[in-house]
Formats: structure tokens, C-alpha cells, sequence
């Protein structure tokens, strides 16, 4: 069973991730590509964070649009803060040892890895798929992923890097679009539209509640 992962706050979820998801999951060949909304992210401010359930019902709303993706509240229902090792061990054990699972992350929170908890463990139990950014090359990324010391090789091949328990990481460019949650939580305290960046139920939803006004 190949199943995708798709971390995030979703602080809102926009068409940006939705995008990304959809592309990987089609092109992978995935049975479901996973949105988790993060519970208590270690490495993210608190505030202007929405609570988890506006947060989760968003990705609810957004998910129904396609029918490869799949809402988890896996990481809201666990206390303290969410470790994606935890995460990725609960998949396993819920889906049994026929999963086949790809954690698609975008190169710059990639890059922030090592400070990620049991950063080295976390490629024995998933493939990466590491989504291109501006102003991120090739030659600096190897260097990278060496500094890991987790033994990643690359294979001509396969055109990717081969880790020892059998996983993978895979590097794939998607449709670029430029759109930043953080924007769009300015420009929803502007009172400015937000059409085209997120579904126009997520725009109705943010409305609705009176999210990210203050």
C-alpha cells in the first residue's frame, strides 16, 4: 500500500498544498496522499497559530475537493508537542508492514532536518519526497543530505538517493505557487481578498469564523 504523508500547520491550508499533494500523489501512483494539520508544532511560533480544530476543519473542507487526499487528526489527538517520528510509527503500526509511505516536505523546512527529533530515524520508516524551492541547488542539497550521516548513495538508476533500510528520496519539481500562509493571514487582518489562493471554502470558512482578523 503507497501512501503519502503532508505535514503542516495549515495555518490556513491554501491551494499551494493542495497543489503539491495532488501532483505527488499522481505522479507516485498513491493510493492517498495523508494532510496531518500538526497539533503543537515544536518549531513554529504559538501565535497567530489557529486552534487545531479551525485548523483541521479547513483541511477537512479543502480534502473533499479530490479524492486522493485524506485528513488525519492523528497529531491533535496526541498531548504535547508533534514530532513527525511519532507520526510516522503510528502509521506504521495502524497500516502494517505492507506500507509503502512518502513523506513529501519542500526543500527549505528540508533543510531544517537536523533539528527535528530522531532526525536519523526517520528515513527507516519513510521515503522523502523533497519538492524543489527557488534558490535551493543540486550541488548544495548533496552536500546536505552527506552532513546527514545517514548513508544516502544515489543511484543513476533509479535517479535518486538510496538509503540502507530501502527507502528513498526523491527530488520532484511541482507547479510553482508562490503563496505563503503568513501573506495570506496579513492580507485577511487588511480586510484584502484572498479568492485563487485557497479554495473558496476555506475563504468562506475564514470568514464565517473571524479567523486570523486580530
Amino acid at each position: 500500500m503507497k501512501l503519502g504523508i503532508l505535514g503542516g500547520t495549515f495555518n490556513p491550508i491554501h491551494s499551494g498544498h493542495l497543489r503539491v499533494a495532488e501532483e505527488i500523489g499522481e505522479e507516485l501512483g498513491l493510493k492517498k496522499v495523508y494532510i496531518i494539520p500538526s497539533g503543537m508544532p515544536p518549531h513554529k511560533k504559538p501565535h497567530p497559530l489557529a486552534d487545531f480544530p479551525h485548523r483541521l476543519e479547513m483541511a477537512i473542507l479543502a480534502s473533499k475537493i479530490s479524492p486522493l487526499l485524506e485528513v488525519w487528526d492523528i497529531e491533535g489527538k496526541r498531548p504535547g508537542l508533534s514530532y513527525s517520528i511519532e507520526t510516522l510509527q503510528l502509521f506504521h503500526s495502524y497500516f502494517g508492514s505492507n506500507l509503502e509511505l512518502f513523506f513529501i516536505i519542500g526543500t527549505d523546512a528540508f533543510i531544517e532536518i537536523k533539528t527535528w527529533k530522531e532526525y536519523q530515524n526517520l528515513f527507516n520508516f519513510a521515503s522523502f519526497v523533497v519538492i524543489n524551492r527557488p534558490g535551493y541547488y543540486k550541488e548544495k542539497f548533496s552536500q546536505f543530505l552527506d552532513s546527514l550521516n545517514v548513508g544516502f548513495r544515489w543511484d543513476k538508476k533509479r535517479k535518486c538517493f538510496c538509503h540502507p533500510s530501502g527507502n528513498v528520496l526523491l527530488e520532484k519539481d511541482t507547479t510553482l505557487m508562490d503563496i505563503s500562509a503568513t501573506r495570506i493571514r496579513e492580507m485577511v487582518a487588511k480586510k484584502k481578498s484572498i479568492r485563487f489562493l485557497v479554495p473558496e471554502v476555506i475563504r468562506e470558512y475564514i470568514e464565517k469564523v473571524g479567523l486570523y482578523i486580530n
